[in-house]
């Protein structure tokens, strides 16, 4: 955890040099295809991961590997236009950076996204989801290992992970662009591969509403910082029977179609942030 924070600060002070020590209020990571509300950021600055000390970078398509920083719907964001993932055979402590980055930066809040599967019945390719809890299903966890008491405790409650205040502003902003509000359980895999019926069934027996390879090692490291949370799932597509075929180009395809409500909906989102509006 030490090297950890000896990285974040060496990362920290490049970005600050490159953005003239730029103040953010919210962290946003922006999942599969929904890259597209980093270019609603006002007067932003744009750093590519490859100029950002310890930073990976994506090697996933619909994933542009780019920092934003500006001003979305009067506050001060950090943005990070794709998301590098464990399946990529980065470790979780690389995965998780960027969240170390929103500390080293001072945000108090993060907005998480991703593309999923859905498994809840009634669930259609397009819905978006606001997520309330999640399971862990990846076998690891970011916090593994020595702790570094700076950082955060040793053992951080996550029975608020995803922001009780947070989620309440998600869907009222959900009503406010006209969809009505869904809330669910965000279960965690590693993939790459997507999964079988026999254990997209398990997974909704255990109570998850979506499937997805990310998120959750984000999430509990906001956590171990006191990052306050609010995610958002955007189901691509729907697991029903046996036999269901799924490829990473339809998943594409979906976000593009739900690109729009997605915009309204997380610009709402950003603007309910319970923080003072920029100067």
């Amino acid at each position: 955890m030490l090297e950890i924070r000896r990285q974040m600060a060496e990362a920290a002070q490049k970005i600050n040099k490159l953005s003239n020590n730029f103040q953010p209020e919210a962290g946003l990571i922006l999942g599969s295809g929904l890259g597209s509300l980093a270019d609603e950021i006002q007067d932003r600055i744009e750093i590519s991961y490859t100029d950002i000390p310890h930073m990976k970078t994506s090697t996933v398509q619909g994933h542009a590997g780019k920092l934003f920083l500006g001003t979305l719907e009067g506050k001060k964001v950090m943005a990070f236009k794709g998301r590098i993932h464990f399946y990529e055979g980065y470790s979780m402590k690389d995965i998780t950076f960027p969240v170390r980055l929103m500390q080293a930066l001072g945000a108090k809040f993060m907005v998480i996204t991703n593309a999923c599967g859905g498994v809840r019945d009634g669930m259609k390719a397009g819905d978006l989801m606001i997520m309330r809890d999640h399971i862990n299903l990846m076998g690891d966890n970011p916090l593994k290992g020595p702790n570094d008491d700076e950082l955060g405790v040793r053992f951080p409650d996550m029975s608020n992970a995803y922001d009780r205040e947070l989620l309440a502003r998600a869907e009222e902003a959900c009503r406010e662009v006209g969809i009505d509000p869904i809330v669910g359980v965000y279960a965690a895999v590693t993939g790459p591969n997507y999964e079988t019926f026999a254990e997209t069934r398990y997974m909704k027996n255990i109570g998850a509403d979506v499937i997805g390879m990310s998120t959750v090692p984000e999430v509990i490291v906001a956590a171990h910082a006191g990052i306050r949370v609010v995610g958002v799932s955007c189901v691509t597509d729907v697991i029903h029977g046996q036999g269901v075929v799924v490829s990473h180009e339809e998943v594409l395809e979906i976000t593009e179609k739900t690109k729009p409500t997605f915009l309204k909906l997380m610009k709402t989102i950003v603007r309910k942030l319970p923080v003072r509006a920029a100067v």
